[in-house]
């Protein structure tokens, strides 16, 4: 089965900056648009910024010219750099992503399991 794992979550002070990961495992014969969500205490999970096959992008107002997604399809990768982090971009960040696993088959849905972001001082 297909796996996305994300990492590089942790505390950072404002201003400074992180990068998440998210690697996808498992039998897989492409991976179609990637998004990263965020979800904060008591909030709904919201869309921080997505990526297509063709690496065309987009990013919610909030975070623009803050952070920069990306992808790596060899090593089956999507990045989030985040730079100039704000106290309102604690949360758990989700990696989400439409995979295919067979040629004839249409892509499936998946999400990770989330890692946290805290900025504080």
């Amino acid at each position: 089965q297909v796996q996305l794992v994300e990492s590089g979550g942790g505390l950072v002070q404002p201003g400074g900056s992180l990068r998440l990961s998210c690697v996808a495992s498992g039998s897989i014969v492409s991976i179609n648009a990637v998004g990263w969500y965020r979800q904060a205490p008591g909030k709904q999970r919201e869309l921080v910024a997505s990526i297509s096959v063709l690496r065309s992008t987009s990013y919610r107002d909030s975070v623009k010219g803050r952070f920069t997604i990306s992808r790596d399809d060899v090593k089956k990768t999507v990045y989030l750099q985040m730079d100039l982090l704000k106290a309102e971009d604690t949360a758990v960040y989700y990696c989400n992503a439409d995979v295919r696993l067979s040629i004839s088959e249409r892509p499936q849905n998946y999400w990770g399991q989330g890692t946290q972001v805290i900025v504080s001082s």
